[in-house]
């Protein structure tokens, strides 16, 4: 089976998952998009990952985020998918506060191919957060998410340097304009100057 094919496989199965997901952004836009966009990330970073990489990137938030259970995912993309997959996912039956910390504590920890993932994440969530910010969400809680984010990420940025890059260039720079003040453009990480 080609390469392709093995992507495109991923990509059906995650569509699937995903099919009645929707972000929580004003739009609603379909969930499937988030994890095209991660493997679409990794892939055009130019820094080389196998197959299984940009596979596990596409379906990183099946296990989390819907029924499929790694058993699944190895059954139908083998043993290093359900792997990689496993190093990103979120234990859920933690509190939420204990997840993201485990998150912060992990990521050094990971294998390179799940940090790619890990990177490529956040990064799509962050640049999200600079156009959309979802509904519900204030500024303090965007703002957090971004500081929470670059502690996750620096302990990966080894991996893939242009997306660390990319990612130390939102961090430093990157505003947002929230819903509820139309007149201010806030910065997305308070205190970071690089």
């Amino acid at each position: 089976m080609s390469d392709s094919l093995k992507v495109l496989q991923a990509a059906t199965f995650a569509a699937q998952k995903h099919t009645e997901q929707r972000r929580k952004n004003k739009a609603q836009t379909p969930y499937i998009n988030h994890p095209i966009i991660v493997s679409t990330l990794i892939a055009e970073s130019g820094v080389p990952v196998s197959v299984e990489t940009l596979q596990a990137a596409i379906l990183h938030d099946t296990v989390e985020d819907t029924d499929t259970t790694l058993e699944e995912v190895e059954k139908v993309f083998g043993k290093t998918v359900r792997d990689l997959v496993d190093q990103v996912s979120d234990d859920k039956t933690l509190p939420k506060l204990a997840r993201k910390q485990a998150q912060i504590e992990h990521a050094p920890h990971v294998s390179e191919s799940a940090k790619h993932i890990k990177l490529a994440d956040k990064l799509a969530n962050l640049t999200d957060l600079t156009t959309d910010v979802p509904v519900g969400w204030t500024v303090e809680r965007v703002q957090e998410y971004f500081e929470w984010a670059k502690k996750v990420t620096d302990g990966c940025k080894s991996a893939n340097p242009p997306l660390a890059a990319k990612l130390d260039l939102l961090y430093k720079e990157a505003t947002f304009k929230h819903p509820d003040f139309a007149d201010r453009t806030f910065k997305c990480h308070k205190t970071y100057t690089g």
